[in-house]
């Protein structure tokens, strides 16, 4: 029998390198390799050892292994280590090209590395995703939707690319839905877009200047990307309260058109704050003074709980101040990649002219069924029950945590949306913790990712799990932090 070699570690990396730690690590593990120290065939230990060995997180083991396998140099798994299959033309592709510097000289900054961790292990399908902000696919209206494509076998005689602005039939039903809910808006008003992420890109990309300044609450679901980073903009950070923005607190001075306000009035992410009526109508007497233009993400804005939604700032905004940004991804599914961007024409039409530049349309197929699904009630009806279900998750999820974590942690309730915005009472290492809830087959999704400071927090998640596996998933966390 082959005896095999195991790979003999003692060298750690330099923390305080201006290199990411990570990539240390891929240099030292290549270098072993080009050298002949490792041959092929040798084996690494396993990705948790490995974390142990070099004193760092397994999240940072994940990424290098990761862009080491994308080489070609390593293959395996994380539970029975990882073999070298390759010491020959694979260890040329870093060097020679030096794709390094190209990646880290590219336009989109990368995420941080608990981000791309997250990205990855939410398509294991043995974890439980207890943070993630998607809703639970278990939750899709599959008759109402195959009812749908069954009336658009008639009605669709081609999918060709459609207009700037998006499907006519789409933005009429999307007129109709949002005038229903205090809109006074035209079909040329709206833009379709794959998702609110594009909105994002278009807007920073059309209407920004590169040394902007991008206000909006802290923490934020912005903070998670480098989406406005990017482009060359600044991102600032806003405390809130529980009416939601201190807009008193935003540092602007009068007539600077360089800035931008971007927030979530409606059912926060992270936080799961609402902003009072009170405030919002303050918010905008504040920026029509300073002359802060506003972008509202209204992802959240269908999923309240109890009464009616509150009205959006684009419902109050009468001098056009506000782009408001809404999206199916919340509310039936992201896998349409369908959003939308209500603002003045003259916006629209300049989105519209970028957006056709970039990828010449959202999906026809999923504008047709969308506005099919809108236009025969389907939408409204699917709405009323999800409503119903995503608060009895709530309630069931505030349970859980009520019994198994009052003695670690407060939480705030929220009237709607996804989220529960948890913070631990005493300091602990969250990043230690992502870990440990990951070998337990729990993906969380620390808070440090959308704050602009350490907060000791979690974004927990009701819309994707069960009251059920919420409650066994909380208790094992609990069982954590006994220990």
């Amino acid at each position: 029998m082959k005896k095999i070699k195991i790979a003999q570690i003692t060298w750690q990396p330099d923390k305080d390198s201006s290199i990411p730690i990570y990539q240390q690590i891929v240099q030292y593990i290549r270098n072993n390799i080009s050298n002949g120290e490792w041959p092929v065939g040798t084996r690494l230990p396993s990705q948790r050892d490995l974390a142990r060995l070099f004193k760092v997180n397994r999240s940072t083991i994940t990424s290098a292994i990761d862009e080491l396998t994308s080489y070609g140099i390593i293959s395996g798994n994380s539970g029975a280590g990882t073999e070298v299959i390759s010491n020959t033309w694979s260890l040329f592709l870093p060097p020679v090209t030096d794709w390094n510097k190209f990646i880290s000289a590219g336009f989109f900054q990368e995420n941080n590395s608990i981000v791309q961790t997250i990205n990855k292990l939410e398509f294991e399908p043995d974890l439980i995703r207890l943070g993630t902000g998607e809703i639970d696919p278990r939750l899709f209206p599959r008759k109402r939707w195959q009812k749908t494509l069954h009336t658009l076998e008639t009605k669709i005689t081609s999918l060709g690319y459609l207009e700037p602005l998006g499907l006519l039939a789409l933005r009429k039903s999307l007129a109709k839905h949002l005038n229903d809910r205090g809109f006074e808006i035209e079909p040329d008003n709206i833009l379709i877009t794959s998702g609110s992420l594009q909105a994002l890109q278009l807007i920073s990309a059309s209407l920004l200047q590169q040394d902007s300044t991008v206000f909006t609450e802290a923490p934020t679901y912005l903070k998670s990307l480098h989406l406005f980073q990017s482009m060359g903009m600044n991102l600032s950070g806003i405390p809130m309260d529980e009416s939601g923005l201190q807009y008193w607190k935003i540092p602007i001075n009068n007539g600077d058109m360089k800035n931008v306000l971007y927030t979530i009035p409606t059912n926060q992410n992270p936080s799961g704050i609402t902003m009072s009526q009170e405030r919002r109508l303050a918010l905008l007497k504040f920026c029509l003074d300073k002359q802060l233009p506003i972008i509202e993400d209204g992802a959240y804005q269908e999923l309240c709980f109890e009464g009616s939604s509150p009205q959006t700032l684009k419902n109050l905004d009468k001098n056009d101040m506000v782009i408001y940004l809404g999206t199916a991804s919340k509310t039936l599914a992201p896998g349409l990649r369908i959003g939308w961007v209500v603002a003045s024409k003259p916006i629209v039409r300049r989105l519209g002219d970028v957006k056709m530049q970039i990828d010449y349309g959202a999906s026809s197929l999923s504008q047709w069924a969308l506005s099919e699904f809108i236009d025969n009630g389907f939408y409204d009806e699917y709405l009323d029950c999800l409503r119903k279900e995503l608060k009895s998750r709530r309630d069931r999820a505030l349970n859980s945590l009520t019994k198994y974590f009052s003695k670690f942690a407060t939480w705030n309730v929220p009237s709607g949306g996804f989220y529960i915005w948890l913070t631990f009472k005493n300091k602990i290492k969250i990043e230690a913790f992502f870990e440990q809830a990951i070998n337990l087959g729990i993906l969380l999704n620390p808070g440090d990712i959308y704050d602009f400071k350490h907060d000791h927090s979690l974004r927990l998640s009701f819309a994707y799990v069960t009251g059920d596996e919420f409650e066994a998933s909380i208790k094992k966390l609990s069982e954590i932090l006994d220990k």
